[in-house]
């Protein structure tokens, strides 16, 4: 099969032909019919991930068709059209039992332990606890963009930011999972500070719905006290770095609650965060990692009725031939707004 092969970090990837992957017992082999290009590949690619052995194939956002089913899977059969979480938990382990298969002790990972999908083909493990049925009607490439960035901003806006009507939400870095962000923080009712050094980049939040948009100079935690009158109650981080997680902190108000979902890695893996202001005024601080596959029904459910259209955030679609530069126009913020996504 065609793939996009890392041969080292940091020097741009290669299409070649390799060996086509090996249907696991528990799992399946997807033929990938679309697949997101997020800004974890980037860090992937850097080196900044030590799960990664090279050579390597990225990607992790995926939609497929089943084209192999192991043996001990139950749940699936070929020709079915899926998604699937990045993070394939193992079903079994104390995390897993308790329903928090984002968090899985033995995570597996297309795209970082395992071969990604920026190929033809992709093996998934342990199917019957991860793979996600496409709704009717979904594309494929809506689809992709679901399994890491939408499903990772929906988790972290719903559950860890429990953002309701008229509370003012910020958030910093809009890209693929802050644009995702700010249309679910806008669907649930909230007022929304988009913050971004790039104009496209805010006008894309502007046109899905953001109130105030900042161009990310100066001091913005004040920027944003000033826009929201006192703070924000939910700030994201959605782009990971020592200024914006710093910003994203000092942005809210008294008893406000910060989530975490851009990566901090490399340079930036332990920010000096304002503890003080956290202790001081009772914030919350949270990480967010992705989205449990079981937990996928009620995001489908809000796209299917329209109050969610993750297709207006896909902002170009290109074929794998294309994918390297793709890749790394994510280092130089040269790829344009919204999401990429790859058709094989």
């Amino acid at each position: 099969m065609r793939a996009v092969v890392i041969p080292e970090f940091g020097v741009l990837p290669t299409v070649r032909e390799v060996p086509a992957p090996t249907c696991p017992d528990d799992g399946v082999v997807l033929r990938v019919t679309a697949t997101g290009v997020c800004r974890s590949d980037w860090h992937g690619w850097q080196g900044h991930d030590d799960d990664i052995t090279l050579p390597h194939v990225p990607g992790h956002e995926l939609a497929g068709v089943v084209v192999e089913v192991g043996p001990l899977v139950r749940s699936w059969g070929i020709g079915d059209e899926v998604t699937v979480p990045f993070v394939c938990a193992c079903g079994a382990c104390a995390a897993c039992l308790a329903g928090e298969q984002q968090v899985c002790e033995r995570q597996r990972q297309p795209g970082f332990t395992d071969d990604g999908s920026f190929a033809e083909l992709v093996a998934l493990h342990h199917a019957d606890v991860n793979l996600v049925r496409l709704p009717p009607g979904m594309s494929a490439v809506t689809a992709a963009g679901l399994g890491c960035r939408f499903a990772t901003a929906y988790r972290a806006v719903t559950v860890h930011g429990r953002v309701g009507a008229g509370d003012w939400v910020a958030v910093h870095g809009c890209g693929g999972v802050g644009l995702s962000a700010v249309m679910v923080a806008v669907a649930a009712g909230a007022r929304v500070v988009a913050v971004d050094v790039s104009p496209v980049a805010r006008d894309a939040a502007r046109e899905i719905g953001a109130a105030v948009v900042l161009d990310g100079t100066g001091d913005v935690a004040e920027q944003v006290h000033r826009a929201t009158g006192g703070g924000a109650a939910v700030s994201l981080d959605t782009l990971g770095s020592r200024a914006t997680a710093t910003a994203s902190i000092l942005s809210l108000r008294r008893r406000g609650r910060h989530v975490q979902v851009g990566l901090l890695l490399g340079a930036d893996t332990a920010p000096p965060l304002p503890m003080g202001r956290v202790i001081g005024w009772e914030l919350e601080v949270y990480g967010s990692h992705g989205m449990a596959a079981h937990e996928y029904p009620a995001m489908l459910a809000r796209i299917a009725s329209g109050e969610l259209d993750p297709s207006r955030l896909v902002g170009r679609t290109v074929g794998l031939d294309e994918a390297p530069a793709a890749l790394a126009a994510l280092g130089d913020g040269s790829g344009g707004p919204g999401m990429t996504v790859v058709v094989p």
